[in-house]
Parts: structure tokens; sequence; C-alpha cells
């Protein structure tokens, strides 16, 4: 967050304060949307399935952070589609269209976890 002269170094206090904002977004989602309680649901189960079928590092990175990154993109989803909301429920176009936009960022999302998954795997069942 800036301040009225621009942005301030951050100090321990500043990144503190921006942990707490993260924490409470986090606690938003949790509470307001149901994708992102299934889709943490999901990590926790696959979370210990990468790090036992993964071979190394790499691998377990890649099968773990494709899921987190659907994580954040429903984050970014659910922010848009509230500040949409909050302007009003009458249909508009423009907030169709981002309300759709963001909902496709997170598919796609999932269709490269399981690209990830399919290609680390598949190569060993073949």
């Amino acid at each position: 967050m800036a301040d009225h002269t621009g942005h301030l170094p951050r100090t321990p206090g500043r990144i503190f304060k921006a942990a707490v904002w993260s924490m409470q977004g986090l606690r938003a989602a949790w509470l307001h949307e149901s994708s992102f309680r299934l889709e943490v649901y999901l990590l926790a189960v696959l979370t210990p399935v990468a790090l036992w079928l993964g071979e190394n590092a790499i691998e377990r990175a890649l099968m773990i952070g494709s899921c987190l990154l659907v994580l954040s993109a429903e984050l970014l989803n659910s922010a848009i589609e509230a500040v949409i909301e909050r302007y009003g429920p009458e249909f508009h176009e423009l907030a169709g269209r981002a309300k759709d936009m963001g909902s496709a960022a997170v598919f796609v999302l999932m269709m490269n976890v399981l690209l990830v998954w399919a290609l680390i795997l598949g190569e060993r069942l073949l």
C-alpha cells in the first residue's frame, strides 16, 4: 500500500501488515468461496501424493506448484467477482465478460494441473 508521497520502504512492520492483510484475504476466501475450499481440500490430498510419487524435487515442485497456481487464480477470480457484485446485481456485458474470463483463468490452470500430472506420472505407466 502506498502512502501520500509514494511507496514506503519495506520495514518489518509493513511486511507484517502485508502478511496480516493476506491472511484476511485467505480467511475471506475460505469463508465465502466454496470453490476455494474445494481446491484447498484437493491440495491437501494431492500434496502428499505428489511428495510420494514425485521422483525428485523438480517433479514434486511442478505437481504441487500447479495446484497452488489454481488457488491463486481462484483468489483473483473471487476478487473480480466481489468488485463486480459491489456495484450491483444488474447485468452488464463487461461485468459478465470479466467474470467469465476470471473463471476461464481458473479452468486453464486446472487443465495445467492435469497436464503436469499426466506428463510426470504417465511417463512411468508407459
